[in-house]
């Protein structure tokens, strides 16, 4: 079962981690919002369509409303505001910046009903990332890299950040099927005609030329397909299942490192001062944050266990 679980880690590290660039490419020729749109339809169809053949019972209106809300926040907010963002932003810079999920996630849980308030480690690894944020997107002097950033594609990202840890903790209590695999092909429907909308209202059929679209997009689009919604999602989905959630959750802080490596490689992105700056520290404090949580569920289950001395004689 370890070896298993450990073959399921490296592809989402490479699976996810390697998305970044894909999206790169499929962006070149292929409107952000429609290549999204497409990506999920497909993927989200074949895992709908398997499921449901393989007998999982149709899911109910209030399972539909849930993955709707789920896909809207997850895969328009999230992914689909990264795939926007990455028309005018590296692919390593976008990993690293969608890498501080968990700070988010941190002060959606404490302001969520029910919600834990955070430790002191959890704080730290907060400020520790915050910085490294500010130094990635500013403070040139500091670096002395003097390369700018376009503002939107880093609001962007930490908008899309901020919609992915929502919709993760929402997906969390949601109404959703048994069957984790439906749920995620009925999220990925829904996200998928939110953002042909969305594509619709900002114009990007008029912007779609189906003769321009160059071997690299479709590479990228099939790819993204392929290992970043299928095979990715199909290997998260059994990991929540039998991994640690400390154990999975280092996805977080191995995919930028690899969307930069291969970005570098690849894309002959630049490797600035500030980026490798910044790098350590946000993916440091991903690390504080999530060994916070470990602690914390590791006390709670003792809290649980220990028996309470009480009058039983």
């Amino acid at each position: 079962m370890k070896s298993r679980i450990w073959l399921a880690l490296i592809v989402i590290y490479i699976a996810w981690g390697s998305t970044y660039l894909a999206i790169r490419f499929a962006v070149e020729s292929i409107p952000p919002f429609l290549m999204a749109a497409t990506r999920f339809l497909i993927a989200g169809s074949l895992v709908f369509i398997w499921r449901r053949l393989a007998g999982d019972p149709l899911p109910t209106r209030a399972q539909w409303r849930s993955a709707a809300i789920a896909g809207l926040l997850l895969l328009l907010g999230g992914n689909g505001l990264v795939t926007w963002a990455e028309q005018h932003l590296p692919s390593g810079f976008a990993a690293l910046l969608v890498a501080t999920t968990p700070l988010w996630m941190v002060f959606v849980e404490a302001l969520w009903p029910g919600g834990k308030r955070p430790t002191w480690q959890t704080l730290l690894g907060v400020l520790v990332g915050l910085v490294g944020i500010v130094i990635l997107v500013g403070f040139e002097e500091i670096t002395g890299s003097h390369a700018r950033f376009d503002f939107l594609g880093v609001i962007a990202l930490l908008l899309a950040s901020l919609s992915w840890a929502i919709g993760s903790i929402y997906s969390r209590g949601a109404d959703l099927p048994k069957s984790a695999f439906l749920g995620t092909g009925m999220e990925m429907l829904a996200g998928s005609a939110s953002l042909y909308l969305l594509g619709t209202l900002s114009g990007e059929w008029n912007r779609l030329d189906l003769t321009a679209i160059t071997s690299r997009s479709l590479a990228g689009l099939g790819y993204l397909i392929v290992v970043g919604s299928l095979v990715g999602f199909a290997a998260y989905t059994w990991l929540l299942r039998v991994a640690p959630t400390s154990l999975l959750s280092t996805y977080a802080y191995v995919n930028p490192l690899i969307a930069v490596i291969l970005g570098s490689i690849l894309a002959q992105e630049e490797l600035t001062p500030r980026l490798l700056l910044a790098t350590p520290l946000i993916l440091f404090s991903v690390l504080l944050i999530n060994l916070a949580r470990s602690i914390d569920v590791k006390r709670e289950s003792t809290r649980l266990t220990v028996p309470t001395s009480g009058s039983d004689d």
